[in-house]
């Protein structure tokens, strides 16, 4: 296999997001293989997360389903998918650098696209969380195949932007997700589902199959896309005996500057992961507490009955949620795309820590003065730019802090292992939510109370990102490490 073609540097690079312009058609189409590979996977992620509550509420009984019993199960369901992604995460990182780049994004692919699709099988919530685990072990392993390789390809003056720009089309893919499920909620509303539901078709089992469809993308991995040429000379090294092993967890946690990295930068991740994963996604939630009591009042006065306005009231707490996340994810897109800019600006230590100060802001925004449909558009949109343009720190970043041998190890590690501990952060919402903050519901009087005060508790999780960055190195400017 011939080498990639390489961008011949001339000393007149183009600043900012003009360097983009220096790709040559090669490192375009990594770039776009790349990025479609993680727009798809974040779809799948957001399927799931736009679809949770009604997945379980149908498996738990449909209607008449506890909603306290309904509220575990999507905060456990949650968790033992970022365990999924965690573990895959740590193996397929691992691959990712010992088997390659381009195998690695191949066999992800295919895992999160068809357990995904397989999600729409389940029968109960037992089956649904084992797909749910299985679909985390793809998902896990994509992020540091796809990053590794397209910092491994591009210019280094391209770099931070290539790898903010492709965080930030993640967005899209979410934003595919929540299009769906508005398309999917203005069938509901009219009755056009119906006849599907005989079949057993309800609207988040279409979700989970339409899934599948992001596996198509191996076809166009497999026909063009080649190792690094960075990553073959590690290879071809440690083949000869020449240099150090490649994607060695002993070699990543064999002390001085690297295992240093890899703990600090977990512990940096981390803190996005909780914030996004256990109160930020959330906010989908919240909106179904806030609309449920509206959507049954605009039933009544539309003189809806039965059949007729259950049939209403599903069909709107789709849209709603949709719209919710279609809100998170434009947020999200101007959100890691200004990182990118920041971070190439005034550096990746400083910009995290605006970031992480201004995501705290935000998300106790939501949980605490979000109240009516106009509050759910535009303080999701806040919040996903300040909450998600995090991850686009991470793309940037931590492929930054591993020599090649051990970038893919090392980013997926970071990004990854922390979930283990992040999979608690669902859990304690639905605890703080279900059993600490219980009280303050007053009887039901005030039902909502307890989610919102569970959700700025749990804000005080990125002060730990703060404490963190002193110790990290400043990159801006700076080659990957070899």
């Amino acid at each position: 296999m011939s080498a990639a073609p390489e961008t011949i540097l001339t000393g007149t690079e183009r600043k900012g997001w003009a360097s983009l312009l220096d790709l040559n058609g090669y490192q375009w189409f990594v770039f776009v293989v790349a990025a479609l590979a993680w727009m798809a996977d974040c779809m799948d992620q957001q399927l799931f997360n736009l679809a949770r509550m009604m997945s379980l509420t149908d498996l738990l009984g449909g209607a008449e389903a506890d909603r306290d019993a309904v509220t575990r199960w999507a905060s456990r369901a949650t968790s033992i998918f970022l365990i999924g992604w965690a573990t895959g995460g740590l193996v397929f990182g691992m691959f990712g650098d010992r088997l390659g780049r381009v195998r690695t994004l191949t066999l992800t692919i295919l895992l999160y696209s068809i357990f995904t699709g397989l999600s729409a099988l389940s029968f109960g919530p037992y089956d649904y969380c084992l797909y749910r685990f299985l679909t985390g072990l793809g998902v896990g392993g994509v992020f540091a195949a796809a990053v590794a390789l397209l910092a491994e390809t591009m210019p280094n003056h391209a770099r931070p932007f290539t790898l903010g720009l492709m965080q930030a089309l993640s967005a899209i893919g979410n934003i595919t997700a929540a299009l769906l499920f508005i398309a999917l909620g203005l069938l509901e509303l009219n009755g056009h589902l119906d006849a599907l539901k005989e079949y057993g078709l309800s609207a988040w089992r279409i979700l989970f199959l339409i899934g599948i469809l992001p596996a198509g993308l191996v076809i166009l991995i497999q026909r063009r896309l080649q190792e690094p040429e960075s990553w073959r000379a590690a290879k071809a090294a440690a083949d000869e005996g020449l240099g150090k092993k490649l994607g060695s967890y002993l070699e990543l946690f064999g002390g001085g500057w690297v295992t240093r990295h890899a703990l600090l930068g977990m512990l940096l991740a981390f803190v996005g992961v909780v914030g996004l994963w256990g109160i930020g996604f959330f906010a989908i939630d919240l909106t179904q507490r806030i609309s449920n009591s509206a959507f049954a009042s605009e039933a009544e006065a539309l003189g809806l009955e039965g059949v007729e306005q259950q049939r209403y009231i599903a069909g709107q707490r789709i849209i709603w949620a949709g719209m919710t996340s279609l809100a998170i994810n434009v947020g999200a897109f101007l959100g890691m795309s200004s990182f990118s800019w920041l971070a190439a600006r005034i550096g990746r230590r400083p910009s995290f820590t605006i970031t992480f100060l201004a995501a705290s802001g935000s998300v106790a925004l939501v949980f605490t003065q979000m109240q009516t449909r106009s509050d759910i558009l535009w303080m999701n949109v806040l919040m996903g730019f300040c909450l998600l343009a995090l991850f686009g720190g991470y793309a940037i970043y931590l492929p930054e802090l591993f020599p090649t041998r051990l970038r893919a190890t090392g980013t997926s590690f970071c990004y990854n292992v922390g979930r283990f501990i992040a999979a608690s952060g669902p859990l304690m919402l639905g605890l703080l939510t279900t059993e600490v903050f219980a009280h303050t519901a007053e009887g039901g009087l005030y039902p909502d109370r307890p989610f919102r005060y569970a959700g700025l508790t749990m804000c005080s999780i990125f002060l730990l990102g703060l404490l963190v960055l002193p110790f990290l190195p400043e990159t801006k400017d700076k080659p990957l490490p070899e």
